[in-house]
């Protein structure tokens, strides 16, 4: 270091002349003096380094301002809001499904009040967590009993754990799933101490292979519904009806894992059938699991719903303790559960539902609305276009169905696929960050979650198009 840098650097403010700012003392104010002490001196560090080339000297104005813009940068929240563009109703990466009003009006009252829990108001005794969906789950599913844990593999876990440990599990090999994550059924089985025994082939899987592969050391017949992914062609399976015949015949449970379960006919929202959790009830499964957060529209839960006697073993798992639900996600399963009452306002009312049934002509009626506002914001770098798409429903439901939807096509008028790429960084670091997905060239913004318009349409606004047309 030159005696002339080292005399620049003496005259850099102090720590403690920062603090005394007018901004510095908000800092510290609103974020406490150590921490604002802190973020000084990083700012401080950071402005040596600079000086040393020298550049301007900062003043302790500016230091107390890259102190708050660090420590505002620190405070912001991960977990941060963003427009679901991308065509996938049920995104895991984007949180999977929106909580209806009513069950977010549920959840704010469960987090400021003290709830009866566990608390049997009407005896003054306590009570069990379950029993604020055990009725309404049985009303809509028609079965014996329920009780609700973490999620569905969870549920999973549980009842192998519960009714095979050290025993059989028999399933077939073409339904050994495996989940986002590399999750997958077999690691499942064996972490809950069940021996996997696998019948039939990928492709085809027939009622004596069952038959032959059930005996005394048999702890359950499992059935996985495929819910994401399908295999055509030279196929065969034994259907959940036929299945419960054989597993009743041998005195056997048998498991339903429907995985994304749903309480309603999804064909009339012009989406192919899928098996309704009353159905795999009726069709004879003495427990069937499902989840909270994908098709039924509610938040991350796993139900076990079935045999009383075998919910009963369950629920005195030392494990069903470690994988219970909290008071705010059961007030916002009871809120979603009792829309399902009024199956003809359901669409209305549950956001999965609404954005499944939303109509073609709504969603390319607002696609040609936009198309002004984002042409403007992009500049004359990107050429933007109202376009037909499809969307899907996401989180390995109906894996190979698509639903018919309009959005944006945004193709750059010259350059390469790294201009869409650019693009596509830059809408992602907009105050409300805009997700959408590459495709045939163009970033395509799929609209059909798209129901805060008029939130969308400023957000734009922080588009630059200078800063875009660079890009190009």
């Amino acid at each position: 270091m030159t005696g002339v840098s080292a005399s620049r650097l003496r005259n850099l403010p102090s720590v403690d002349r920062a603090l005394n700012t007018p901004l510095g003392a908000a800092t510290a104010q609103r974020f406490g003096q150590q921490a604002a002490a802190h973020a000084i001196r990083e700012a401080l560090a950071e402005a040596r380094a600079v000086c040393r080339t020298g550049a301007r000297m900062p003043e302790a104005g500016d230091l107390a301002a890259k102190a708050l813009a660090r420590l505002e940068e620190g405070a912001r929240t991960s977990l941060r809001r963003v427009f679901n563009l991308t065509g996938t109703v049920l995104h895991t990466n984007l949180g999977r499904a929106l909580l209806a009003k009513d069950a977010v009006e549920a959840v704010r009252l469960a987090m400021c009040e003290a709830v009866a829990l566990e608390f049997d108001v009407e005896k003054g005794e306590r009570g069990e967590r379950d029993d604020h969906l055990r009725s309404l789950v049985c009303e809509l599913t028609g079965a014996e009993d329920a009780t609700i844990v973490n999620n569905n593999a969870a549920a999973v876990l549980l009842v192998l754990n519960t009714l095979a440990l050290g025993r059989e599990a028999i399933v077939s090999r073409g339904e050994l799933i495996e989940i986002g994550g590399s999750f997958r059924m077999p690691d499942i089985m064996a972490r809950a101490g069940a021996k996997l025994v696998e019948v039939g082939t990928t492709n085809r899987t027939h009622p004596r292979d069952y038959l032959a592969a059930i005996g005394p050391a048999t702890g359950l017949v499992l059935k996985v519904h495929t819910s994401n992914y399908r295999i055509e062609g030279f196929t065969a399976e034994v259907s959940a009806r036929e299945l419960a015949s054989i597993a009743k015949e041998r005195g056997v449970p048998l498991v339903h894992d429907l995985g994304s379960g749903t309480l309603v006919d999804l064909a009339r929202y012009g989406l192919r059938h899928e098996p309704t959790i009353r159905e795999a009830v009726a069709d004879g499964a003495d427990l069937v699991t499902f989840s909270g957060d994908k098709l039924l529209g509610g938040p991350q839960a796993g139900f076990i719903i079935g045999r009383q006697d075998l919910l009963a073993e369950i629920s005195r798992n030392p494990m069903k303790r470690a994988l219970r639900v909290d008071k705010l996600r059961l007030a916002a399963l009871q809120a979603t559960l009792k829309l399902y009452r009024n199956p003809d306002r359901l669409a209305e009312r549950l956001p999965t539902l609404r954005f499944l049934a939303r109509a073609v002509a709504d969603i390319a009626a607002q696609a040609e609305r936009l198309v002004p506002a984002l042409a403007k914001a992009l500049g004359d770098a990107f050429a933007v276009d109202a376009v037909e798409c499809f969307s899907q429903v996401g989180s390995g439901a109906l894996p190979l169905d698509t639903l018919p939807s309009a959005g944006l096509a945004l193709r750059p008028r010259s350059g390469s696929g790294q201009a869409l790429d650019a693009l596509a960084a830059e809408l992602r670091a907009l105050p409300v960050p805009v997700i959408g997905r590459i495709d045939n060239g163009a970033l395509v913004l799929d609209l059909r979650c798209l129901e805060d318009e008029a939130g969308f349409m400023p957000n734009l606004a922080n588009l630059s198009s200078g800063g875009v047309d660079a890009m190009a």
